[in-house]
C-alpha cells in the first residue's frame, strides 16, 4: 500500500499530462475526422512514420536527415490543408454574443416568422437558402452578394427567391440581432467534407458549408420537392415538417440561448 502511494506521489503529474494530451488529441480527431483533408493528413502521417521507422531500422542516415527537415514542412502543410477548419475554430473562439440582445419573446417571434416563410416557400416549390447570422460575422459572404438592409418580411423573401429574379440562386443573410435582411444573392462556401449521399444538391451543400465556417443557422427549401432542411455546425437535418421544424428552431433560437445565459449568470456569480 505504501509503495502504491509513493508511486502515485511520484507520477501523478505525468498521469495528468497524459490525460490532458489524450483529451486534446481526441478532441482534435473528432473535429477533423470527417473533413476532406483528414485522408490527406492520415496518408502524410503514415508515410512519414513508415519512412522514419524504415530509415532507423536500415540505418539510412541520409533519409533520416532529410526527414528531420521534412517534418518542418509537414507542419506547414497541415496548416494549409486544414485552413478552413482552423479559421472556423478561431472564429468560434473569438466570437461574441450579439444574439443576447434579443429578448425571449423576440426570438420566438423570429422563429414563428421564419417558419411561416419557409413553409410558404415549400408549398410553392420555391427554392431558398437563408443563413441566420448569430455571433460570428458573415460580412465576407455578404460582400459576394447584394446588400439590402431591410426588415425581414415574407413578401420580400418571396420576391427575392421567386424564380426568374436575379438574386434567387444565391443565399440570403438575416441578422438575428435586429431581425433584418442584410443581403441576398450571396455566394456561400460549399461543405469541405466528403459526403456519402451524392444526392445532396449545391444549395444544401452551401448551407452545410456556411454553417461549417461559422455558427450560423441555415434554412433550405428544396426547389424540386419543397422539403425543408436545417443546417447547423456543418450537419444537415433534412425533411423537417410541422412540429419537428418548430421544435428544432425553438431549440436553436430560444432554448440554447437560455442555457447560455444561465451559464453566464452562474459564471458571473
Amino acid at each position: 500500500m505504501d509503495e502504491t502511494i509513493q508511486f502515485i506521489g511520484r507520477h501523478w503529474r505525468q498521469a495528468i499530462e497524459v490525460m490532458i494530451l489524450w483529451g486534446i488529441i481526441y478532441t482534435t480527431y473528432r473535429y477533423f475526422r470527417a473533413t476532406r483533408g483528414a485522408r490527406i493528413f492520415t496518408s502524410l502521417v503514415v508515410l512519414f512514420i513508415g519512412t522514419s521507422l524504415l530509415s532507423r531500422f536500415l540505418e539510412l542516415s541520409v533519409i533520416g536527415w532529410l526527414l528531420r527537415y521534412v517534418s518542418v514542412f509537414l507542419a506547414i502543410a497541415l496548416v494549409v490543408i486544414f485552413q478552413p477548419e482552423l479559421r472556423r475554430a478561431l472564429a468560434e473562439l473569438g466570437s461574441h454574443r450579439i444574439f443576447s440582445k434579443m429578448t425571449e419573446g423576440a426570438r420566438r417571434r423570429l422563429a414563428d416568422l421564419l417558419i411561416e416563410i419557409v413553409e410558404h416557400l415549400s408549398r410553392k416549390r420555391i427554392g431558398a437558402l437563408i443563413a441566420i447570422e448569430r455571433s460570428i460575422d458573415l460580412k465576407q459572404y455578404l460582400e459576394t452578394g447584394t446588400a439590402m438592409d431591410c426588415q425581414l418580411t415574407p413578401e420580400i423573401v418571396y420576391t427575392v427567391f421567386h424564380h426568374g429574379t436575379t438574386l434567387h440562386d444565391g443565399g440570403m443573410i438575416v441578422r438575428i440581432g435586429d431581425e433584418r435582411i442584410a443581403g441576398a444573392g450571396c455566394v456561400f462556401p460549399l461543405i469541405q467534407r466528403e459526403l456519402s449521399d451524392q444526392s445532396i444538391g449545391l444549395r444544401h451543400r452551401a448551407a452545410m458549408g456556411i454553417t461549417e465556417e461559422s455558427d450560423a443557422i441555415a434554412l433550405v427549401v428544396s426547389e424540386e420537392t419543397g422539403a425543408i432542411s436545417i443546417a447547423v455546425n456543418g450537419k444537415l437535418e433534412r425533411d423537417l415538417e410541422g412540429e419537428e421544424l418548430r421544435e428544432r428552431l425553438d431549440e436553436l433560437l430560444v432554448s440554447r440561448h437560455a442555457e447560455d445565459e444561465e451559464e453566464d449568470s452562474h459564471g458571473g456569480n
